[in-house]
């Protein structure tokens, strides 16, 4: 078979924020789609849907949170010596990686503390001295610990050890888990600590874990029967769209089992998607947002506290899930294409594992498909984003996916509307030609309708260019302008003019 991966399209088409939206691009052949993503559907991203947390006890202090915690005796923060492999101090006057925890929560009030360089905080021994150190790897009873809140200040905190005493810093030299109850919360107290919540994650991990065991596939079959529905795809169909990209986690592999605290049932809804699909005549591109261990340590890869882990010995277990829905999906007439991974980070996966891992799934697609196409995505961050030609010119019928954000550059910042339909017109049309930057945002305040279908009319006439087409993000949103249906019954964008 002929292959046609050095061919350059755009893909992965306008995404909206308010006033941002960012684009991408992509080499394959096929009729140009417009496609939207159904983004926020079957893999939770928190700020699309914050509703789905609502309910939530100390929704303030889920999985990857990141804390601090000040004692309040000493005005120091409690941080982890060497950022991890010795002991806890309490020295240090500012916040930087060794004073920053990120939380796993087993429930509610109790939580394990990863440090800086990924061992967990917990108590030493069960001998007389309570004293607590950051060196195990796996958390344990040991590394288990309560936060208990002041009912009047909830940032004014005690926490409790697995020998059922509060840490107490004495001194910056010593932090020790043997401190008795007390009533006191005052700031002499010196197992008192003032916690300062930093980052925070609000995907699929944290609402699952979050809502918990009972009440967790309750909230998810809602969500899943509710945000997308058939209709949708009706309206879709009828405005233009010809395909739907659709955001899956690893654990759909595993449908009504899947490890905690994911919730069974997303399959039969991705199984439902495709036969919506047929019957209104649109393509489905189903895309592995969230792999095992993540591969970015995002919102939407389903981290679970912001590292991204995913390496060598996850491949064998990704290219599984890669084959289980090539199989299942391989002879429904709406099946149009596979994304092995979204959005790897540069800075934890090397190219040649993400060679190996692709090739490994490309050929697992292959098994079950020869008309499938096969989305290779680009690595994020310091990465060339031609890395991937070589291995995309082996593999007929390949994909590959190139995202670049515009949007937190301060460049931007200082473009008037104009300025950024200029860009999109002049240098987008031109980085599309050389198929290297290909993302277009904006950081506009108080544009106009006619701005916003200006800038549209601009994005859909450069792109509109590449032969495999585009997919905005996303269908369904909070926010307007990120939501194409909301973008389309508003009179922003027309796609049949």
């Amino acid at each position: 078979m002929e292959c046609q991966s050095l061919k350059f399209r755009h893909y992965y088409a306008p995404t909206y924020c308010f006033l941002f939206n960012k684009w991408g691009a992509i080499v394959g052949q096929d009729v140009p789609f417009k496609a939207v993503n159904l983004g926020g559907w079957l893999v939770t991203e928190g700020w699309m849907t914050p509703s789905l947390f609502d309910g939530i006890t100390n929704k303030d202090l889920l999985d990857g949170t990141h804390v601090s915690l000040r004692s309040t005796k000493l005005n120091t923060f409690l941080a982890a010596e060497n950022g991890g492999g010795a002991g806890l101090v309490a020295d240090t006057t500012s916040i930087s990686g060794w004073e920053t925890f990120r939380l796993w929560r087993i429930n509610e009030t109790t939580f394990n503390l990863r440090v800086f360089n990924k061992q967990f905080v917990g108590l030493k021994d069960q001998s007389q001295d309570g004293k607590i150190v950051a060196i195990s790897t796996t958390p344990g009873p040991a590394e288990t610990f309560q936060i208990v809140r002041n009912e009047n200040d909830p940032y004014r905190i005690r926490l409790r050890a697995s020998n059922g005493l509060f840490l107490q810093a004495q001194n910056g030299s010593s932090v020790t888990a043997d401190f008795g109850e007390s009533a006191d919360w005052g700031d002499q107290n010196p197992s008192v600590f003032q916690v300062i919540i930093g980052n925070s994650l609000h995907g699929e991990y944290q609402v699952t874990n979050g809502h918990g065991p009972d009440r967790a596939p309750e909230v998810m079959k809602e969500h899943w029967s509710n945000y997308i529905v058939e209709d949708d795809f009706r309206f879709m169909s009828e405005k233009g769209l010809t395909a739907v990209r659709i955001p899956v986690g690893w654990w759909i592999k595993y449908d009504q089992t899947p490890p905690a605290p994911f919730v069974g049932g997303s399959l039969q809804v991705l199984d439902n998607a495709f036969s919506w699909a047929e019957k209104y005549n649109l393509k489905v591109m189903v895309d592995l947002h969230g792999v095992p261990r993540s591969q970015n340590g995002n919102d939407h890869s389903a981290a679970r506290d912001g590292y991204a882990e995913w390496g060598d010995s996850d491949i064998n277990e990704t290219v599984e899930i890669i084959e289980f829905l090539s199989q299942r999906y391989a002879d429904r007439p709406s099946f149009v294409a596979i994304a092995l991974m979204n959005e790897p980070s540069a800075a934890s996966i090397t190219l040649d594992t993400l060679t190996k891992y692709y090739k490994a799934g490309y050929d697992a697609v292959r098994r079950h498909s020869f008309s499938a196409y096969v989305i290779l995505s680009n690595r994020l961050g310091n990465a060339d984003n031609r890395e991937l030609l070589p291995l995309g010119g082996t593999l007929p019928r390949s994909v590959i996916e190139v995202h670049y954000y515009n949007l937190f550059w301060d460049y931007f910042n200082t473009l008037t509307v104009q300025g950024n339909i200029d860009y999109v017109n002049n240098e987008r049309a031109q980085k599309l030609r050389e198929v290297t930057q290909v993302n277009g945002e904006w950081t506009i305040t108080n544009a106009t309708m006619e701005d916003y279908q200006r800038f549209e009319k601009a994005q859909l006439n450069v792109y509109g260019k590449a032969t495999f087409g585009w997919a905005y993000w996303s269908y369904k949103c909070v926010f307007g302008h990120w939501s194409l249906k909301w973008m389309i019954e508003n009179n922003y964008i027309n796609l049949k003019s």
